[in-house]
């Protein structure tokens, strides 16, 4: 699961048979959870952003990419839409950077593929670069942990936002579990993702680090979309990166991991593996490989950075403020969150607006938005996720709800299949490399075909009101009409169209020529999933989903 789903289910576990014992464990976990508390009088001494980037090669690149009539106020963007472009355009920022990398994000996982990003960050410190790691606490225990190990690299600092309290990291579920006693704390998560080098190039947009949104992971990848950058707007990117990094709730790692853990989990890191014998990447030297594993993926190679096709173009950064994770301090910060500036996007839209997110919950005022909208015939056009596809079946229960009511305001519905193609996997966002299975992840907005909005933000109410996010606005028709046609590929190839039947019931249509079929209920939906859907339909709080 992408995102935190977590619900306070407890009469629903009895209902479905859990054992007594289990259920007594629980209870001594969150007992004992009462005990940890977050370290108080923590040293975070201050940093920013590299000051002068066209001292760098990169930032030199940068200006020599720049055509010779864009605006000072322009940016370059490189829509990165398939899983070998997302790795090779970070590998080739990881080792082209030379004083420093920026890197936030929230997750990142100790998979074999990041593994070899997690490589070059440290070759990238081992040669002086100054690297800070922001990582958001909710996906730093369990197998992951070995991630933190990278806090011991000499040049690498590391640093969690707004952490559990106690725990030892290897133990992820019971961490999780014993967050439970401060419930709203462990529902609010640092939802942002950004890879910046010497505050030259950077990249914003919905993957996290891991196997999954590499395409690179068995069994089910992600279908997702980032964009890199250069110019203007990697300046915001980096002024975003501060304030979270400079700010009371991101803890340095060695002030939550005792010595001992840390030392634990930097050996791990560092650990041989079967891997190490036939490196995925070139222009490996150091001995070890981040996070053990039994298997070799072979990644790509780094993007060529000097000639990657860029479009250049004015942008906005919008950025939510890290203080949106504590709600006594709300009233203090009058800035709408991410998701209210995509409705007043909406709202300002004349023509067309056209959605992918994977977790879609609109609730009342986004319903009224989108009444509004197709009051004054503006076409609504919106791609999600399947109950199959979904890899958070809650999410898809709020959803759900508003399907009816959505498609008779006029607003065109489409859902993503599970099981792909080839084609797709290789052509259409870039989800695969072999794997049959997919999931979307990517989360755009297109604007009347001339603005495009790539960032991290859902649209439903756990972005809107508990996660903080990040989006990139390019005012560019060129670079939107290009996200449109991929979109409009994965639509016309490999998701169904919803629509009402004669009766008022849900109809999927599939595409002409798909290879699938049309269906009358959740298509390749599971008894489980379908059960899901119908017990927790009714009773589960919208806020939470």
């Amino acid at each position: 699961m992408s995102d935190v789903r977590v619900s306070p289910g407890a009469p629903l576990v009895r209902a479905f048979g859990v054992p007594a014992w289990w259920l007594a464990c629980l209870l001594l976990v969150l007992l004992c959870a009462g005990c940890g508390s977050l370290p108080q009088d923590v040293r975070r001494p201050e940093s920013r952003a590299l000051a002068a980037p066209g001292e760098t090669p990169l930032g030199q690149l940068a200006a020599r990419r720049r055509p010779a009539g864009a605006r000072a106020s322009e940016s370059g963007f490189a829509l990165i839409d398939s899983a070998d472009l997302a790795f090779s355009a970070r590998l080739a920022l990881a080792q082209g950077a030379r004083r420093t990398l920026d890197v936030q994000y929230y997750a990142i996982h100790a998979d074999p593929g990041t593994a070899e990003l997690l490589r070059e960050l440290r070759l990238a410190a081992a040669r002086g670069v100054r690297v800070r790691l922001l990582l958001d606490d909710f996906n730093s225990g369990g197998r992951d942990s070995v991630v933190l190990g990278m806090a011991r690299v000499p040049n690498v600092e590391m640093r969690l936002f707004n952490p559990l309290p106690g725990g030892a990291r290897g133990a992820g579920a019971l961490r999780t579990l014993a967050g439970l006693r401060d419930f709203r704390r462990l529902q609010h998560r640092m939802h942002n993702k950004l890879f910046i080098a010497d505050n030259a190039w950077g990249i914003t947009g919905g993957r996290n680090l891991g196997d999954a949104y590499f395409g690179a992971a068995e069994g089910s990848n992600f279908i997702d979309m980032d964009v890199l950058a250069s110019g203007a707007v990697v300046r915001d990117m980096s002024a975003s990166f501060d304030r979270y990094w400079n700010n009371p709730l991101a803890y340095p790692v060695p002030a939550l991991v005792g010595e001992t853990e840390l030392r634990r989990l930097h050996d791990q890191l560092l650990a041989p593996t079967p891997a190490d014998a036939a490196p995925a990447v070139g222009n490996t030297t150091e001995p070890g490989n981040a996070a053990p594993s039994e298997k070799t993926v072979r990644m790509p190679p780094p993007a060529e950075l000097a000639t990657l096709p860029l479009t250049w173009a004015n942008a906005h950064l919008l950025s939510d403020k890290p203080f949106k994770l504590v709600p006594e301090l709300n009233d203090s910060f009058a800035e709408d969150s991410v998701v209210d500036n995509m409705l007043v996007m909406m709202q300002a839209a004349r023509g067309e607006v056209l959605i992918v997110t994977p977790y879609f919950v609109p609730g009342a005022r986004m319903m009224q938005v989108f009444a509004d909208m197709r009051r004054r015939g503006v076409r609504v056009r919106v791609l999600t996720n399947s109950l199959a596809s979904n890899d958070a079946p809650l999410a898809h229960v709020g959803y759900a709800r508003y399907r009816e009511q959505l498609l008779r305001l006029g607003v065109e519905l489409h859902e993503m299949r599970a099981l792909q193609g080839v084609q797709l996997d290789r052509t259409v966002f870039g989800s695969g490399r072999g794997p049959s299975r997919a999931s979307l992840h990517a989360k755009l907005l297109i604007f009347d075909g001339r603005l495009l909005s790539v960032g991290s933000m859902n649209l439903d109410p756990r972005s809107d009101q508990l996660n903080t996010e990040v989006t990139v606005v390019v005012r560019s028709r060129r670079l939107s009409q290009r996200a449109t046609e991929v979109i409009e590929r994965a639509i016309a190839g490999s998701a169904w169209r919803l629509a009402l039947n004669a009766e008022g019931q849900l109809h999927w249509h599939a595409p002409p020529g798909a290879g699938f079929e049309d269906a009358d209920s959740e298509p390749d939906a599971s008894a489980g999933l379908r059960l899901v859907l119908g017990v927790l339909g009714p009773v589960a709080p919208e806020e939470m989903l």
